[in-house]
C-alpha cells in the first residue's frame, strides 16, 4: 500500500467552525483532542484536559510527562477559579489521562474514570479521596453537572491496549499508559441540557441504548481510515443510538502540535478528515443533524 504523505487542509472547512458563543450561563469549551469543559456560572467539569502535548519524537523514543508551565498556562486561560469538580478521562492512553492527575491537584477537582485512569492519579501523587472509581452505568454528580458512565471501546487499533495495574509515575513511556477502561460519558445539565462525549471512535454495539443526548461530540481520530462500514456502524451505535440532532467532531486535531499554534488535522498515513467529513455528511444528511467543528478554547452553546 502506498502511503499518502501531507494532511487534509483544515481551512476548508472553514464554514463548520460556526458553533455559536454562548449567550446564557452554560458554556462549552474545546480543549484539543477530546478535552471538553462545561461549565456554568457555579460549577464546571472537564474530559481529559490533555495540555502539554509532547512531540511525536519524544512520544516514539523518549518519556512523557505533564508540562507544568503548558497546564498552568491553559488553567489560566479556562479562568475556572474553584469550580471545576471533576476531571474524568475518556480511558487511559497518554493523549488523555498524561495531564489529567495535574490538572485535579492544581483546581481540587477529582480525577474520574475506571481503574486504570486511578492507577495513573496515583502515580501522580493525587490523594485517594480525589480518585473517583466508577463502573459502566453509574451516574455521579459535581454540582450543577451529572455524569454518567457507560463501557465503551477504543477505536481499531489500539496500539497501547490493556490495563494498568499499578501506578505510572512520569516520565514514563507512552506505552505504560494502556487504554484502560474506556468510556461513553453522558452529560447532563440541571437546565436540563444533554450531551454525549465519545472521546474515541469506539463503540460498543448496543451500549448506548436508552439514553438520550442533544449534542454527541464524536471523537473522529483514526475513523478515515477503517472501512466506510465501520464509519456508518460507529454513527449508527453513538449519533443515532441516542437521538441527537447535532454533532461536534473531536479528537481530529495532531496532537503532537502544542496549544499555542493553530490546530490541524493528523496526517493522512495515520487518519484522513477528508473521508470522514464526507461520510458522516451524508449521514447527517439523510437523519436531521447538523455537523461542526468546535473551535480551541471558544466558550460555545
Amino acid at each position: 500500500m502506498r502511503i499518502r504523505f501531507g494532511r487534509p487542509d483544515i481551512s476548508r472547512y472553514a464554514g463548520r467552525l460556526d458553533l455559536p458563543a454562548a449567550t446564557g450561563k452554560l458554556g462549552v469549551t474545546f480543549l484539543g483532542v477530546s478535552g471538553l469543559v462545561f461549565a456554568d456560572d457555579e460549577h464546571a467539569v472537564m474530559t481529559d484536559g490533555y495540555f502539554s502535548r509532547p512531540s511525536l519524537p519524544r512520544v516514539l523514543l523518549g518519556r512523557v510527562a505533564p508540562d507544568p508551565a503548558r497546564i498552568g498556562a491553559a488553567l489560566e486561560r479556562l479562568a475556572l477559579g474553584d469550580r471545576l469538580r471533576a476531571v474524568a478521562a475518556v480511558h487511559s492512553h497518554f493523549d488523555h489521562v498524561l495531564d489529567a492527575p495535574s490538572v485535579a491537584l492544581r483546581t481540587g477537582a477529582v480525577l474520574v474514570g475506571g481503574e486504570s485512569t486511578a492507577n495513573v492519579g496515583r502515580g501522580g501523587d493525587l490523594p485517594e479521596d480525589r480518585i473517583r472509581v466508577v463502573r459502566s452505568g453509574e451516574t455521579v454528580e459535581y454540582g450543577s453537572f451529572t455524569m454518567t458512565f457507560v463501557a465503551s471501546a477504543h477505536c481499531p487499533p489500539d496500539r497501547y491496549p490493556g490495563v494498568i495495574t499499578a501506578p505510572v509515575r512520569p516520565p514514563a513511556r507512552a506505552t505504560a499508559y494502556r487504554c484502560g477502561e474506556a468510556w461513553s460519558i453522558l452529560v447532563g445539565h440541571e437546565s436540563g441540557r444533554t450531551a454525549l462525549v465519545q472521546g474515541t471512535a469506539g463503540f460498543v454495539p448496543g451500549a448506548l441504548g436508552g439514553h438520550r443526548a442533544d449534542t454527541v461530540y464524536l471523537g473522529v481520530g483514526g475513523l478515515g481510515v477503517l472501512p466506510e462500514t465501520y464509519i456508518r456502524d460507529y454513527w449508527a451505535h453513538t449519533v443515532a443510538a441516542v437521538g441527537a440532532r447535532r454533532v461536534v467532531l473531536t479528537h481530529w486535531d495532531d496532537l503532537f502540535r502544542t496549544l499555542g499554534k493553530p490546530l490541524r488535522a493528523l496526517p493522512y498515513f495515520g487518519d484522513d478528515l477528508d473521508v470522514t467529513i464526507r461520510v458522516l455528511t451524508d449521514l447527517a444528511r439523510r437523519d436531521g443533524v447538523t455537523v461542526h467543528l468546535p473551535t480551541l478554547w471558544r466558550r460555545s452553546s
